[in-house]
């Protein structure tokens, strides 16, 4: 314990600028609010609450392989065609792009519309492909 307190004194900056880039992080994960799902809790939201998947991204990377029942509509479009997930409004949307990264932008479109259970899945179709998921090509 007495080397970690004498390497945190030595090297105050260091540790300082850890500790404030720590506390940025939580506080940046605390407020966006939207948590990501691993593939199986999104397959398990998606069949017991009879959700959907939907893939924003575009129609090649579609039709290359996707999860089986997914709605495609681009990131590009969703703005405008989100009156085509009305059904779903009441139901788990489990947003899904290419790695997990851009499908955070849609699901706060879906809430911003209304649809309160929508959420991204972690990893996006990289990880679900990685974890030898099903896919089904067009």
């Amino acid at each position: 314990m007495e080397q970690y307190i004498e390497f945190a004194t030595n090297n105050w900056m260091l540790v300082g600028t850890f500790a404030i880039l720590l506390i940025l992080w939580l506080v940046y994960e605390l407020q966006s609010g939207t948590k990501s799902l691993s593939s199986h809790e999104a397959t398990m939201m998606v069949n017991r609450q009879d959700g959907v998947f939907l893939d924003v991204r575009d129609r090649n990377e579609f039709k290359n392989g996707h999860i089986a029942g997914a709605v495609n509509i681009s990131l590009a479009s969703l703005k405008e065609r989100t009156g085509e997930l009305e059904k779903y409004k009441d139901k788990p949307v489990i947003v899904v792009c290419k790695m997990g990264t851009s499908a955070g932008t849609a699901v706060t479109l879906l809430k911003q519309a209304g649809f309160e259970q929508a959420r991204n899945l972690r990893g996006g179709m990289s990880q679900w492909q990685s974890e030898n998921l099903p896919v089904v090509k067009k």
